[in-house]
């Protein structure tokens, strides 16, 4: 008999066998020492590394998980999974079980989906059927199968945080086999690793391998047969998707030159693709589409990790990033219709810089009507943000202020590009007047003098935009991140007042922030998601920009969560034991979503003033955390939560034990103009894509 056909009947005997099983997970006993041991055979899994890469993978809740920032546990357990797989669903109570006995002992639990099949929402359907609590990563690349040799589900890997070794790689315990299943094991093999590790000990290896559902991996013939060429493969990839930002004076930290070039970087691009900080693009792909999508394809992702896997060959024909020598554009938009330059600032050393709030002159003799803004940064290393505003006035004291804004002209922050307006939309720009600007420069060791300039792209003389694009905010100037929490978790929203049509949304957070999304809650209490971003990354700020606009009727809701990474496993925390609020500098924290949208009863023929509308309920977004419409007093945090609080039994009319919308808007009366100043102006204070207040010369 030939090796193809034993191959062939080991594989049909093992599928038979696994597919045969109940739903509770029980088998047959009938299986003879010959089927079982080529089923053994068969099962045999791909061997697993000494040590496991970094990676980050997000979850069913769309929360980012990188196994590098887990370096506060005592030890990690992988658990290969799949939708539907009777071992898999055997296996759940001993899992939990195990996962009572040692996560609170500083072992971190983490399943992994490596499915093809299986979608995020059936995958988190199963986890909520079978009441799993351990977070369940979806490998929709199937990267970190294919590295780990994954074949089955139920295959543990306990890993040693330490030193990355994968200290254990098998099944659970000997309770399963193929034809078998005993009530108890007798031989607890990841219980055991787990204590080895906990104890500083090697582990012992298992004397099988899982008797999970086989996974399909159906790159790792192809990438076995094939060999992936940088000239016809990876350099196109490569021009297309990534040598806009790694060219000669760009923003990239280096430049996409040639072959050596990249053939010498190669494991750094792996890293950063695994771990997903490269491309720039931390939104999922799966919630909401986008215009101007950064990220590469899953296709593309798995061809360039594959490529360096095989050494990174070059492959016969001409380079394609070599032929031609590339240089950042001075303008990436064309020379501006009226450059501006921001007036130069010097920036020390070491220290802390107050924001900068300079004006420059508006030297227009006639109104124009804004398209686009980019900004030319000659320090990208010490601006965090810029903002701007229009001034109706030049300000005798030479200071932009917010308070004094109407339009916005764009903005800048760490990593963000050009702001471009949809066509057919503008903002106005009056002739004469200054355009203010915040600044926020942080010192890097160095000191260097600021001389960056902000170009406006104008409609041709005649054309006038119907529609007018506006600007707000989602902000919370109320947040409290707790000393050492991983996960805290902030909401806030605004309320809409009329039908809008929504373009870009533009997240920010500081060093602490880990993740956000935004959601819309329509006016029949229905929610939808609209932005999901598993990873926040400071250093790679930008707006997101829907691929068509989407419609937000009035009485909706716009909902924001942000999650803080206060913990030690965050390595950009200065400080893991401060109790964290909001401030301007960047290690304190903001909540601020900037949005981009319009009116749709506005045209420029016929402007409203609905932005004030948003401004007058954004407090109580800010303080109603459980978007429930009334404020309970442990929602009133900060330091105008504390202020708050003293009038609460005041102002709570009807001694329900909340305030409701109709009180609050009387205690913002009660309490005058200032409170409501200071809400409405907070906003302002943080580095985003556009000011609190925006249009068409509003």
């Amino acid at each position: 008999m030939t090796k193809a056909l034993l191959s062939a009947l080991a594989t049909t005997a093992a599928t038979a066998l696994l597919f045969a099983c109940t739903t509770d997970g029980s088998a047959p006993n009938a299986l003879s020492a010959a089927t079982a041991a080529a089923a053994t055979e068969q099962v045999a899994a791909r061997p697993a590394p000494a040590t496991i890469d970094n990676f980050m993978l997000s979850d069913t809740d769309f929360m980012g998980h990188e196994l590098y920032r887990m370096t506060d546990a005592k030890a990690i357990v992988i658990v290969t999974t799949g939708n539907g797989c009777p071992i898999a669903r055997n296996l759940t109570p001993h899992l939990k079980a195990l996962k009572a006995k040692y996560g609170g002992q500083g072992v971190q639990f983490l399943l992994l989906n490596s499915n093809l099949q299986d979608g995020r929402d059936a995958i988190a359907a199963e986890k909520a059927d079978f009441g799993i609590d351990i977070p369940v990563l979806m490998d929709r690349n199937q990267l970190v199968g294919e590295q780990l040799g994954v074949t089955r589900t139920a295959e543990f890997f306990v890993i040693d945080p330490k030193t990355w070794k994968i200290a254990y790689r098998g099944p659970m315990d000997d309770r399963m086999d193929y034809g078998t299943q005993k009530a108890n094991a007798d031989h607890p093999w990841a219980s055991d690793a787990i204590e080895a590790v906990l104890a500083g000990r090697p582990a012992m290896a298992a004397s099988r391998m899982s008797p999970g559902c086989l996974i399909d991996f159906p790159e790792r013939a192809k990438v076995a047969a094939t060999r992936i060429s940088y000239v016809k493969d990876v350099a196109p990839i490569l021009e297309k998707k990534c040598v806009a930002c790694h060219v000669e004076g760009g923003i990239g930290p280096f430049a996409m030159t040639n072959y050596e070039m990249v053939k010498g970087f190669s494991p750094m691009i792996r890293e950063v693709l695994r771990t997903d900080r490269m491309p720039p693009w931390n939104v999922d792909a799966h919630v909401s589409k986008f215009a101007d999508d950064k990220s590469l394809t899953p296709a593309e992702i798995k061809t360039v990790v594959h490529w360096v896997e095989q050494g990174s060959p070059r492959g016969e024909g001409v380079d394609p990033l070599g032929a031609k020598r590339r240089v950042a554009a001075k303008w990436p938009l064309g020379k501006p219709d009226l450059v501006l330059d921001i007036p130069q600032y010097t920036i020390p050393a070491s220290g802390v810089v107050d924001y900068q709030r300079p004006i420059m002159v508006n030297p227009l003799t006639e109104g124009k009507w804004v398209k686009a803004s980019t900004f030319v940064v000659s320090q990208r290393q010490a601006v965090h943000h810029y903002l701007t505003g229009y001034l109706k006035e030049v300000p005798a004291d030479g200071k932009g202020n917010e308070s004094r804004w109407g339009a916005s002209l764009g903005g800048y922050a760490v990593g963000s590009e050009s702001t471009l307006w949809p066509k057919n939309v503008g903002t106005f720009l009056p002739p004469g007047g200054a355009v203010g600007a915040q600044v926020h420069y942080t010192p890097f060791g160095k000191e260097v003098t600021d001389k960056s300039q902000l170009g406006l792209y104008f409609y041709k003389k005649g054309e006038t935009p119907d529609l007018v694009m506006r600007n707000s905010v989602i902000v919370d100037p109320t947040i409290v991140l707790p000393a050492g929490d991983a996960r805290h978790k902030e909401t806030a929203y605004i309320d809409v007042p009329k039908d809008m049509l929504l373009y870009s949304a533009f997240p920010h957070a500081h060093y602490r922030g880990y993740a956000s999304d935004l959601w819309v809650e329509y006016p029949d209490g229905a929610k939808k998601r609209l932005l999901a971003m598993p990873r926040y990354d400071f250093n790679w700020q930008r707006e997101y920009s829907f691929a068509e606009p989407l419609k937000i009727p009035a009485g909706s809701k716009l909902i924001a969560n942000y999650w803080y990474d206060n913990s030690k496993q965050n390595p950009a925390n200065p400080d893991a034991s401060k109790t964290i609020v909001w401030g301007d500098q960047s290690w304190e924290e903001m909540f601020y979503t900037a949005l981009r949208y319009r009116w749709t009863e506005e045209t420029s023929a016929k402007l409203t003033d609905n932005d004030e509308l948003i401004d007058k309920t954004r407090m109580m977004g800010m303080f109603d955390d459980n978007v429930d419409g009334r404020i309970q007093k442990a929602e009133l945090k900060g330091e105008m939560g504390n202020q708050i609080v003293k009038y609460f039994v005041m102002v709570d009319k009807d001694k329900d034990g909340a305030i409701d919308k109709t009180e609050f808007a009387a205690m913002q009366a009660m309490m005058g103009g200032r409170r409501r100043d200071q809400a409405q102006q907070a906003p302002a204070a943080a580095p985003a894509a556009t000011a609190t207040k925006s249009g068409s010369g509003s």
